[in-house]
Order: structure tokens, then C-alpha cells, then sequence
């Protein structure tokens, strides 16, 4: 019998510097975007979420891809709530 545990340490490792990198970057590229029109960073990134959801979807089945995707979801879901804190 095989040991399939899942290696949660590694793992929410993984995904935290993941979320950490997407959320900078996230918000470096939208605060660029915000520069120019603030219609134009909401539409992007909209189209760009909507764009890479359903590969990532497809993804979280993925043993080790699994992590990289969760950490994509929270990077990108914090760096948006960021971008509306400092809106308002």
C-alpha cells in the first residue's frame, strides 16, 4: 500500500508564496492600468480572470498543481480586495 497523505506543510507552502507573488503583481499591473483608466484595470482584469479560470479549474485535481492554483485563486482575490481598499 502506497503512503498517498498529502503533504499540507509543503504544500500551503507553496501556495503562499504563490498568492504572495500573483497579489504583487496583481496590483503593481493594476495600479499601471488605474493610471491610464480606471474602466480599462477593471475590464482586464476581469477578461484575465475569466480567461485563466476554467484552466485553473481543471487544474485542482492535479496532485502537485493543485497548490499552485490555490495560490493563484488567493493572490488574485487579495490583490483585488486591495485594489478596493485603497479605492475607497
Amino acid at each position: 500500500m502506497a503512503d498517498e497523505s498529502t503533504p499540507w506543510a509543503t504544500g500551503l507552502t507553496v501556495a503562499a508564496f504563490v498568492a504572495g507573488v500573483t497579489a504583487v503583481a496583481v496590483v503593481v499591473l493594476s495600479l499601471g492600468l488605474i493610471r491610464l483608466h480606471p474602466l480599462l484595470a477593471v475590464g482586464l482584469n476581469v477578461v484575465a480572470a475569466g480567461g485563466l479560470a476554467p484552466t485553473l479549474w481543471g487544474w485542482r485535481h492535479t496532485p502537485v498543481v493543485r497548490w499552485l492554483v490555490l495560490g493563484a485563486g488567493v493572490g488574485v482575490s487579495a490583490a483585488w480586495l486591495a485594489l478596493v481598499a485603497m479605492a475607497l
